[in-house]
């Protein structure tokens, strides 16, 4: 693996663990000789992933829309800023740079992202790794949601069990490597 898609909120959240856990992420990322690929934003959990990583000495890769470059503050020092016209386009650029994807804690767009890269998944689009870093719990209720649409027909088992969920951030990369 060479690139990680990292999706993560623009905000830091509630919780000091969120951007804790996005700083270990970045560095974990970066002793790994690999790069990230995110939002490009410079502020909330995306700037501390960033930062962690270029810290570190990784690349960066950001990846931000036209419209959300000067709402979500650009990050102006990372080793890529690609700007594209919509979050379509924003989108397959992500998928076609990385070759795995994380999801840290975040909001609707964290989830929207998380959830179609999934679904390309179980559509065979794609046979790369997917994760959560499961800070303090914060995705139990969608793991929970997942196990649902198993238990209630809607997904087979192997689909719901190619998300890999880890709470640590070597070990989560440590199993995407395995995969």
């Amino acid at each position: 693996m060479q690139r990680i898609c990292v999706y993560c909120g623009s905000k830091s959240g509630g919780d000091a663990a969120y951007a804790t856990a996005a700083s270990e992420l970045g560095a974990a990322i970066a002793e790994c000789g690999m790069g990230l690929v995110y939002g490009g934003g410079q502020i909330g959990l995306m700037g501390c992933i960033a930062d962690s990583v270029l810290k570190n000495g990784g690349e960066v890769i950001g990846v931000i829309p036209t419209a959300l470059a000067k709402v979500e503050v650009a990050h102006q020092h990372i080793t890529e800023l690609k700007v594209t016209d919509d979050m379509h386009a924003r989108k397959a650029l992500m998928m076609k740079l990385s070759d795995g994807f994380i999801a840290l804690p975040g909001g609707l767009g964290t989830l929207e992202e998380l959830c179609e890269v999934l679904a390309w998944a179980k559509l065979n689009f794609h046979r790369k790794p997917c994760a959560l870093l499961n800070v303090n719990g914060f995705y139990d209720n969608l793991i929970a949601m997942f196990a649902r649409t198993v238990a209630d027909g809607f997904d087979k088992p192997k689909h719901r069990d190619t998300l890999i969920v880890e709470t640590q951030p070597v070990k989560l990369l440590q199993r995407m490597l395995q995969s």
